[in-house]
């Protein structure tokens, strides 16, 4: 009767390991960072930018839309450059000392001449003061989602 405890102790014993110890040496999933979010994030100094996308009707002509979060006690001057057609493009947004800027809705900023397609990624060079900056692979998408479609830059003349 005892040896017939014990099996059963044993073989219980067994499967519990067998069962739980299946992800002994797997990573947790949890632990993976990742961007939550169609966009791709990096940073610059005390600079978090955050679900950077480059959205337009077709390559052509892309408004960057990303959010710009400043965790310094100081404000920046944040430079954005991409290749154009005419060679390398830029623009400037001031970021307030613990403050946070969107970019894309009402302050749009047209990217153009980088023969980007729907779908790609455009490199796009983020910098401030002495700071080493960050590259990016933005992707591009146009407005067939609801929520993109707002950022859709108007060809009206």
């Amino acid at each position: 009767m005892k040896s017939r405890t014990a099996a059963a102790v044993a073989l219980s014993a067994a499967l519990l390991l067998g069962t739980t110890g299946c992800t002994f040496g797997a990573e947790i999933a949890t632990n993976i960072e990742y961007e939550p979010s169609d966009g791709v994030g990096g940073t610059v100094g005390d600079l978090s930018l955050r679900n950077a996308l480059l959205i337009g009707e077709d390559g052509d002509v892309l408004n960057l839309v990303v959010s710009i979060v400043n965790s310094g006690d100081s404000a920046r001057n944040l430079t954005v450059q991409w290749e154009g057609e005419s060679g390398r493009e830029s623009a400037e947004f001031f970021v307030p000392a613990g403050d946070l800027v969107s970019i894309g809705a009402d302050q749009e900023v047209l990217v153009t001449g980088t023969d980007a397609t729907i779908g790609s990624l455009v490199p796009v060079f983020f910098q401030y003061g002495d700071e080493p900056g960050t590259e990016l692979l933005i992707p591009v998408l146009d407005g067939a989602l609801p929520e993109y479609e707002l950022f859709v830059p108007s060809t009206e003349e």
